[in-house]
């Protein structure tokens, strides 16, 4: 799922040891999809399909998963999306900024991709909800197996845990993360051994690596074929979490803890549940517990939680990573990044979103009371994302690898007709109660489209009234201001226009500075930017410098550290004498031509409350003069 979490990983990859990057990354990566055999089975034979709990449909149910499993996660995405790497950095937002820079040619391709992305992103918010809701709860729904009469206890316990998990973010989880490889580890080796316990029961169930199994029920059943895939899904939830892990870990490790653990282990279970069905039709109703011996029930809940923690925890840390992304590339609002790590910069902590999770995650538990009832809304946002991802993979492959169409169109003609399938069987689940994420994927788009449209209209209002800077330098050569010491640093979004916070200090303080600089920060399409390509700086005399600061949409944007790279005999950044000037802009909807007026009202409150540049640039609170204006749109 969305985008990556780093917990369990110091240091760099070339330092850490190929066994444990390997357990770090099955800890980090495989959480989600490990987690799916709690429910995808149980989904699909108690999930009112209208499936048989007979020899033909077991098999058949197992061959779509199967082979599932081998084409989207072993084939498109080991063998292809993995590929898709943004200097090594993976995920929805990535791959945008890839996308993006690829189609620079082609604006209207350009401006669709970047709806491609903002779509998956806006919808792996929603995913971000469920899958921390659906695993909880298909975990502790096990102790209804357990003790009798304790069904009504599973809400309120799943909401103990789940809250729990999201108190403990503002303090990092860095000390914990260690041990989140070890407990996956763990768990799919349990996965495997349950499994080959089922299978020796009835041996015959391996027929179903056979995809005539899956071929010939869509012929029995052709009218819940397609719609029966709605429920095979659930079996790749998490599948996202191998690209956009990526940067922590690299290729190689995802792909090597997949074939060598991963996969191995997640098709013995589903095999031995599917054993256990052909022997005894009733435990559809949990076939995951039910296929446990009696004894291993109650360690099997408490591992079976455990996992389901790692696996909401990667989801969860993957939003804040998604976030910052996308507030760097300029698609949501400022907000305070806190990070929780001293040692790893990705272990970060945004209040904002980790409130607004829990809130709807408290809300799917309480609305929906079980993995059951919540399957239904689940599988519209995996398959959604998924789908985007392969567009924008294939408008890299074509435009950016230049590979030659004859192997590329068919390749994404194939993934895009499984993905399309997939996403098609679970749009059914809209008014099923999976309108949940497609709403809040919906609110999140408007809200992501109408801040990068305010964001470029006040700038283009901003220019309307903006003074050249030669005309200005030109009119303090001829009347000089009186000048005091120090340097003077203006933020501004046009480095060849005079920033109004300039202009307002020289209008109401009668002085400059003996250096001014107008400093501008630009935001790659790339995650770093390395040291010595970090600023540009020019001379126009008279004292004045223009600076453009450059950094990656995973840098962390400090630019009094970033200024010290600045060595220059006419600059001094030393911080006793160096003021930062920032304008505070105020908008007022008007009539002008530029967005709705409901847009531009939510643009202007978006604005008001948005952090301001002073916390998000690190810049020096004792430093810092803020200017107001007031802008029509």
């Amino acid at each position: 799922m969305g985008q990556a979490s780093s917990q369990a990983v110091g240091g760099e990859h070339s330092a850490a040891k190929p066994l444990g990057m390997l357990i770090a990354a099955v800890g980090v990566v495989y959480g989600d999809i490990g987690t799916s055999p709690l429910y995808t089975l149980k989904e699909v034979f108690s999930g009112g399909y209208g499936v048989q709990v007979n020899h033909d449909g077991v098999l058949g149910i197992l061959a779509l998963i199967f082979w599932s499993l081998i084409w989207v996660v072993s084939f498109k995405y080991m063998m292809f999306v993995l590929r898709a790497d943004n200097q090594g950095e993976g995920g929805i937002m990535a791959l945008t900024a890839l996308a993006r820079r690829a189609a620079a040619g082609h604006p209207k391709l350009r401006s669709l991709l970047v709806v491609c992305g903002l779509i998956g992103a806006a919808l792996f918010y929603g995913d971000s909800m469920i899958t921390p809701a659906i695993s909880v709860l298909s975990a502790v729904e096990g102790l209804g197996l357990a003790f009798e009469g304790i069904d009504h206890w599973v809400v309120p316990l799943s909401l103990i845990v789940l809250v729990a998990l999201f108190l403990i973010q503002r303090h990092g989880t860095a000390r914990i993360g260690i041990l989140f490889g070890p407990i996956m580890v763990t768990w799919f080796v349990v996965l495997g051994a349950l499994g080959v316990y089922g299978i020796l029961q009835h041996p015959e169930v391996l027929h179903a690596m056979n995809p005539v199994w899956g071929v010939r029920f869509f012929i029995v059943h052709p009218g819940i074929g397609v719609a029966i895939l709605g429920a095979v899904v659930l079996a790749l939830t998490g599948a996202e979490a191998l690209y956009a892990d990526m940067g922590h870990f690299g290729r190689k490790p995802i792909a090597r803890a997949w074939f060598i653990l991963v996969l191995p282990a997640l098709v013995l279970n589903y095999f031995g549940q599917g054993a256990l069905l052909l022997g005894d039709p009733e435990a559809a109703r949990n076939p995951f517990y039910l296929l446990a011996p009696s004894w291993a029930l109650i360690p099997l809940v408490g591992l079976s939680t455990l996992a389901t923690v790692i696996a909401s925890q990667a989801v969860i840390s993957g939003a804040f990573s998604l976030t910052r992304q996308a507030i760097q590339l300029g698609y949501i609002p400022r907000m305070h990044i806190q990070h929780t790590s001293s040692d790893e910069q990705g272990q970060i902590y945004i209040g904002a979103v980790n409130w607004s999770l829990m809130v709807g995650v408290i809300l799917l538990v309480l609305g929906f009371e079980s993995s059951g009832a919540l399957a239904s809304a689940y599988g519209v946002a995996v398959t959604g994302t998924m789908l985007m991802t392969t567009i924008l993979v294939s408008a890299v492959m074509l435009l950016l690898w230049k590979w030659p169409p004859v192997l590329a169109v068919p390749l994404s003609i194939g993934f895009l007709l499984v993905d399309g399938l997939y996403f098609a069987a679970n749009v059914p689940k809209i008014v099923q109660g999976g309108a949940f994420p497609v709403i809040a994927g919906i609110v999140l788009f408007v809200l992501m489209t109408t801040w990068k449209r305010g964001k470029q209209l006040l700038v283009d209002r901003l220019d309307e009234g903006g003074l050249p800077l030669p005309i200005f330098i030109g009119s303090i050569r001829v009347q000089p201001p009186h000048r005091v010491q120090g340097t003077a640093v203006f933020l501004t979004a046009r480095p060849d226009a005079v920033p109004h916070a300039l202009l307002h200090n020289l209008l109401h303080n009668q002085v400059l500075h003996e250096q001014v600089v107008l400093l501008t920060v630009v935001y790659e399409d790339i995650p770093r930017v390395p040291a010595q390509r970090r600023f540009e700086v020019d001379s126009y005399g008279e004292g004045f410098f223009r600076v453009i600061l450059h950094f990656g949409f995973t840098d962390e944007p400090d630019v009094p550290e970033a200024l010290k790279l600045c060595h220059l005999d006419d600059l001094d950044f030393s911080p006793m004498r160096t003021t930062y000037f920032l304008s505070r802009e105020t908008v007022i909807a008007s009539k002008l031509v530029g967005m709705a007026r409901w847009r531009e009202a939510l643009f202007a409150f978006m604005l008001k409350n948005a952090n301001g540049n002073l916390r998000f640039f690190n810049l020096p609170v004792n430093r810092v003069i803020e200017l107001g204006t007031q802008v029509e749109m």
